[in-house]
């Protein structure tokens, strides 16, 4: 399967979740094994000459590309959760939204000082939660390799905030 065709996959839904945005629903694309595996295949190829040592899902749709391409890549994933879903001890970080704040945390023994992490989520937009990642990453002694997006809304910068790191976006809108 082509790029294009795992792009016709990614439907469009109007004003969700509020009037004015049309929000990439990629749930046909994890209905379909064929388009699925094609995404994976694609980072995979993509990021095969990269020194990472782990990679790191954000919650929730980071978790499911991440595992799929941990396992291709036979690393290790860790979880970058909202504040309270992990079960042992962790290391948090606090980012601003459009109107607050939120929190973002990974178990204290994911991070290795020294380790290169590649992230992974399936949509860059503002840039936000993937530059919050990338703190949280950094100010524990480990640093970020690349990141690993399905899509990238292109019109939102989010790649601005993330200092220059490898962005490796495989739907740009």
């Amino acid at each position: 399967m082509t790029l294009n065709e795992v792009t016709a996959l990614i439907r469009d839904v109007p004003d969700f979740p509020s009037p004015g945005i049309v929000f990439k629903d990629i749930t046909p694309l994890l209905a379909d094994p064929a388009g699925f595996d094609t995404v994976i295949d694609q980072f995979a190829q993509r990021l095969s000459g990269l020194d990472a040592d782990a990679i790191f899902g954000i919650e929730s749709r980071g978790f499911i590309f991440g595992a799929a391409l941990a396992n291709r890549m036979a690393l290790p994933l860790h979880l970058v959760r909202k504040k309270g879903k992990l079960p042992r001890e962790t290391i948090s970080i606090a980012y601003a939204l459009e109107y607050g704040v939120d929190h973002l945390e990974v178990h204290r023994d994911a991070l290795v000082p020294g380790a290169k992490c590649l992230v992974v989520d399936d949509v860059i937009a503002t840039g936000g939660t993937a530059q919050a990642t990338a703190k949280l990453i950094e100010d524990n002694g480990a640093s970020v390799a690349a990141f690993a997006f399905v899509i990238e809304l292109s019109f939102l910068s989010g790649r601005d905030k993330l200092n220059g790191c490898r962005i490796e976006s495989l739907i740009t809108y």
